[in-house]
């Protein structure tokens, strides 16, 4: 599934050892299956139950854990057996999971942002969860500083998934740029028949600009991680924030092209970036 559905993350986690490695991508397993069902095409209400059976199935995988149910509770589902034996081997917060199955709930529900600190609080759900759940995997120094930086982190990334996913989104019905910094630039995201935006597109630059900005503040805080982290869990972590700051610079540079198609990195440079993290160099 890691492989197929989430090449930047498998560009980052290919540097750490095998039973991390498996361990990672256990988490993203369940999480990816959360996420899906936040935006699937079923009717709200069906989501809703689809993410409710969710948390029912993390709940078995504690139990299992906690010898409250007998692992025969798990079989025919190798994503809730592959995260339970890596929750057996690390020290993997599961609760988190519960923290992305809210933040998708919101999504299902179709949550309006009205300033920062109400997006923020969403980036932390959907992303800065995933962030605290690795560092079960990674291992670390200082416990609570480690998790504010990997929240940190997460809302760097999520910051640059909502720039590049803005006509996408806007499509699905979904606005996550907050209406305060829509109105600070005049800007209402309004589409077309065609679905191009009718906003002038200098608005809309300077929005993109203003937003990536921001996301760059973010990184610069979340990278102050790598240092508490070994070499290989931090040569993973400067990978994958190698390759997302870089689509966040494409974006920043070509808002007009991001705000028409979807942005990426091309294999060679996710290569380049994972090879320089390996080495240190990309920081």
């Amino acid at each position: 599934m890691v492989r197929e559905e989430a090449r930047n993350f498998a560009y980052g986690i290919r540097l750490m050892p095998a039973p991390k490695r498996r361990a990672m991508s256990a988490i993203y397993a369940f999480a990816r299956g959360i996420d899906d069902i936040g935006d699937g095409p079923e009717p709200a209400c069906v989501r809703l139950d689809l993410l409710d059976r969710s948390r029912g199935r993390l709940e078995t995988v504690q139990d299992v854990l906690c010898r409250r149910a007998d692992a025969r509770a798990l079989e025919g589902h190798p994503v809730l057996t592959a995260l339970a034996d890596s929750a057996g081997r690390y020290p993997i917060p599961l609760e988190a999971f519960g923290e992305l199955i809210d933040g998708c709930e919101s999504d299902v529900r179709g949550a309006e942002y009205g300033t920062f600190d109400d997006l923020l609080r969403y980036c932390q759900q959907v992303a800065g969860t995933v962030g605290r759940l690795s560092l079960g995997v990674f291992g670390y120094d200082g416990r609570q500083r480690a998790e504010g930086l990997a929240d940190s982190l997460g809302v760097a990334f999520q910051l640059t998934n909502i720039l590049r996913d803005v006509r996408e989104d806007r499509l699905a019905g979904r606005i996550y740029l907050p209406a305060e910094d829509l109105a600070r630039f005049g800007c209402t995201l309004e589409q077309d028949e065609t679905g191009e935006f009718v906003d002038p597109p200098w608005r809309l630059h300077d929005l993109i600009g203003f937003q990536a900005e921001r996301a760059r503040a973010w990184y610069a805080e979340g990278l102050r991680l790598l240092p508490l982290l070994d070499r290989r869990s931090a040569a993973c972590t400067a990978a994958m924030a190698g390759i997302y700051r870089r689509l966040l610079e494409r974006i920043a540079e070509r808002p007009s092209i991001a705000l028409n198609s979807r942005i990426s990195l091309p294999t060679w440079q996710k290569a380049v970036v994972a090879a320089r993290a390996l080495t240190g160099v990309e920081r």
